[in-house]
């Protein structure tokens, strides 16, 4: 009876409800794709040439990652880089506020035009859709899933030496469908001193691992706060672990940020390009040329 409820085509040991189209199936962990064909990744349109893919991830929110994407993305275009930044957290989309930007992606006759900050990085980002700055985006796992495809497949980049995805936190669908469904060159994952949040990277970088995307680096964010007056450090949230999650996990890049105030106000700002990590991203921002 089993067999009768699946469509003609369908790979031998496929989920009943299988329509026989790997390349079009959203189901993950699925062995009869393996052995049938893995689906068909994502592919730039006409007016984009893009070099490398670098997606900034980290296992737990709160940590800084979409602050490191931007800092990142402002190091890399410092350097006379072209960087462009897809905002892949499409329910929690931050990016825009960092830079200032608030007008919307235009279409025309081959795709989606990217907003550009005025230092010339290319965005897009839900964000930058909604009506208000605080409408909430409650969408199910295909909707967001054919969101990315648009973002990545047909937004006309034109020609970027690096885009960053921006990716959501932990290690559920958008992970999934970014790794496997785009052409990934590497990830730099983003941590904080708490043992905790060591463990939940490792799941990040252990999954990169099992879907063949190289680690490149690792930025241990809020890793001491320095006292204005005395010039001492201390550790707020612990000794950092940077260091020891890179050697754990075989990432030769690593970056280390202090907590600093001047952070959150030039975010608020929307002003992250002028900020000055004093070549703390260096390691990343080589890691990345290098990929």
């Amino acid at each position: 009876m089993a067999e009768e409820m699946k469509t003609e085509g369908a790979p031998e040991g496929a989920p009943e409800d299988c329509g026989g189209s790997c390349s079009s199936c959203g189901v993950s962990g699925c062995g009869a794709r393996t052995e049938h064909q893995a689906p068909a990744k994502y592919q730039p349109n006409g007016r984009s040439d893009i070099k490398k893919v670098i997606a900034v991830v980290s296992g737990k929110g709160g940590v800084g990652k979409s602050l490191i994407t931007s800092l990142l993305a402002s190091e890399l275009a410092k350097e006379g880089k072209k960087v462009g930044i897809l905002d892949a957290d499409v329910t929690g989309p931050s990016i825009p506020k960092a830079f200032g930007v608030t007008e919307r992606p235009m279409p025309d006759a081959d795709g989606i035009n990217p907003v550009e900050t005025e230092e010339g990085i290319k965005l897009i980002s839900v964000n930058l859709l909604l009506p208000e700055g605080d409408t909430p985006v409650a969408w199910r796992g295909p909707v967001i899933t054919n969101i990315l495809n648009q973002f990545f497949a047909e937004v006309n980049w034109g020609g970027l030496d690096v885009l960053l995805i921006d990716m959501p936190p932990g290690t559920s669908d958008v992970f999934l469908t970014v790794f496997q469904m785009f052409p990934v060159d590497g990830i730099v994952t983003v941590s904080a001193p708490q043992e905790l949040v060591g463990m939940i990277v490792g799941k990040a970088v252990n999954l990169a691992h099992s879907l063949e995307v190289p680690v490149i680096g690792l930025v241990e964010n809020m890793a001491y706060f320095k006292c204005d007056d005395c010039g001492k450090e201390h550790h707020i949230f612990g000794e950092p672990q940077g260091a020891a999650v890179a050697e754990k996990y075989g990432i030769k890049a690593v970056a280390t940020l202090p907590m600093d105030p001047a952070f959150a106000a030039s975010v608020d700002a929307g002003k992250v390009y002028a900020y000055d990590p004093e070549d703390a991203l260096t390691p990343i921002t080589n890691a990345i040329e290098r990929a």
